[in-house]
């Protein structure tokens, strides 16, 4: 069973590591937010995790989150799930793989290599999961909304 704690405080220590100190006093940390559902529910139940993966609190929702800590909670999720939205597929250089796309992100233009089929991924629904040759992970809200040359490149893959 997992313990549940009252937070009495979260913090930065002078290294910017999260600190949070429990009901009982006992301070972790190193400690670090995760998200239940990171791409399908954002805003659901986001755990705080000391350094060894042990859940020290759990919050049913975002909106549970006292706002004297939310803002420490969502610098510390920003720095960790960077995960750039694709918004245009501009131009691919094969239909074979590997291939380099060229693509429109909300983060601003990039290219990408694809090295198979396989690192496109469907999470749920339309939303795909794209890994690129460095591990960036790169997300296609909704492939149905990508507009018509993006859908057409899209498909040419899967």
């Amino acid at each position: 069973m997992t313990n549940h704690y009252v937070i009495q405080e979260l913090s930065r220590d002078s290294f910017g590591r999260l600190v949070f100190v429990d009901a009982l006093g006992n301070s972790h940390i190193g400690v670090y937010p995760v998200r239940a559902f990171p791409i399908t529910a954002h805003d659901a139940g986001l755990a705080i995790m000391d350094q060894s993966g042990k859940e020290l609190h759990w919050y049913p929702s975002v909106a549970a989150i006292p706002k004297s800590e939310l803002a420490l909670i969502e610098e510390e999720l920003a720095s960790r799930e960077f995960m750039p939205v694709i918004e245009r597929i501009l131009a691919v250089s094969t239909f074979a793989t590997p291939s380099i796309w060229d693509i429109e992100t909300d983060r601003g233009p990039t290219r990408i290599r694809l090295k198979g089929e396989e690192d496109i991924r469907r999470i749920a629904g339309n939303t795909l999961l794209i890994s690129d040759s460095n591990g960036l992970q790169f997300l296609i809200h909704d492939s149905t909304k990508l507009d018509k040359v993006s859908k057409k490149l899209l498909d040419r893959f899967r």
